[in-house]
């Protein structure tokens, strides 16, 4: 699967293939997505793993295209959400020490452990531009995904799957739309990316990567900057979000949870490696197509029942 995906000409291929087998696997077996039978626990691997390697190396790709392919095998949204953000942690964890490793972010770790005082330590960490980034999109995201995982709780599956259908059919088309153009950079609006981005997170379990990881390579930022750091953010706002679930007492599908976790864990490394090699062009139009192409589907699954 990483041969096709590393190959040009096997970008779309990839992607979009995930996408139809689990669209034609849930409408031909008609899953309820209350229990994982062998063949739909390996498929959710494989939808994960997918999905978090597109998400680490190009960023965007894991929730954004898990929840609606969920969606679409017959999960409810308040199992999907929970196990996105949780198996989005696992594979967070495993990237952002891999995106620091290999240099493609610095969060001033290094200063820091040669200063002494704990004053000059916090300096050297805020001194880095990949670490103030990851503060702010980590502390308003949190803020939005609490945000989001309260109006999640409290709205119907109908209306939050009609939400979630129309929010990626629209991501999708702004993707295809922003490719290849460039704006001045702004904490303000990185500060806004954080809360709306942690918004959707909160409510549909995607879209922060999308959001915060296009917004800093319109406004101009290094692309493995903006992975890294976006990678690590996403990573703390996974965390709270998954403890906001399990303190609102949500039912955890643990199954669901398993599978999704693994895929995104043996993903993860792999991701990391391949960011150095990336067409990341011809990759935004692929994902940019299919989350149009999922935002369609799930709507029509939404609204005919």
């Amino acid at each position: 699967m990483f041969i096709i995906l590393q190959n040009n000409c096997g970008h779309t291929t990839g992607a979009h293939s995930v996408v139809v087998i689990c669209a034609w696997y849930a409408f031909h077996y008609n899953i309820t997505g209350m229990e994982l039978n062998t063949g739909l626990f390996l498929l959710v691997i494989l939808a994960a793993l997918l999905c978090q390697y597109l998400s680490i190396s190009i960023g965007m790709g894991y929730g954004i295209i898990m929840a609606p392919l969920l969606l679409i095998m017959g999960f409810s949204p308040l199992h999907i959400v929970p196990a996105i953000l949780f198996s989005h942690l696992v594979g967070g964890v495993i990237g952002s020490v891999m995106h620091q490793r290999l240099g493609n972010i610095e969060l001033g770790f290094k200063q820091a452990d040669k200063d002494q005082k704990k004053s000059n330590r916090l300096a050297s960490l805020m001194a880095s531009t990949d670490a103030r980034v990851v503060a702010v999109l980590a502390g308003f995201g949190v803020i939005g995904v609490l945000l989001g995982t309260f109006t999640a709780i409290n709205i119907s599956d109908t209306a939050l799957g009609i939400y979630i259908g129309g929010m990626v059919l629209l991501v999708g088309i702004m993707i295809l739309c922003y490719r290849g153009r460039k704006q001045g950079f702004s904490w303000k609006g990185l500060i806004v990316l954080g809360l709306i981005g942690g918004f959707n997170k909160g409510i549909s379990g995607g879209v922060f990567m999308v959001m915060a990881t296009g917004g800093q390579l319109v406004a101009g930022r290094e692309v493995k900057s903006s992975l890294g750091s976006t990678t690590v953010a996403v990573t703390i706002i996974s965390a709270f979000g998954f403890l906001f679930y399990l303190l609102l007492g949500a039912d955890i599908n643990r199954e669901l949870i398993t599978a999704a976790s693994i895929g995104s864990a043996v993903a993860a490394p792999f991701a990391v490696l391949t960011v150095k090699k990336l067409s990341a062009m011809k990759l935004e139009l692929a994902i940019g197509l299919t989350t149009i192409i999922l935002g369609i589907v799930t709507l029509v699954k939404v609204i005919i029942g």
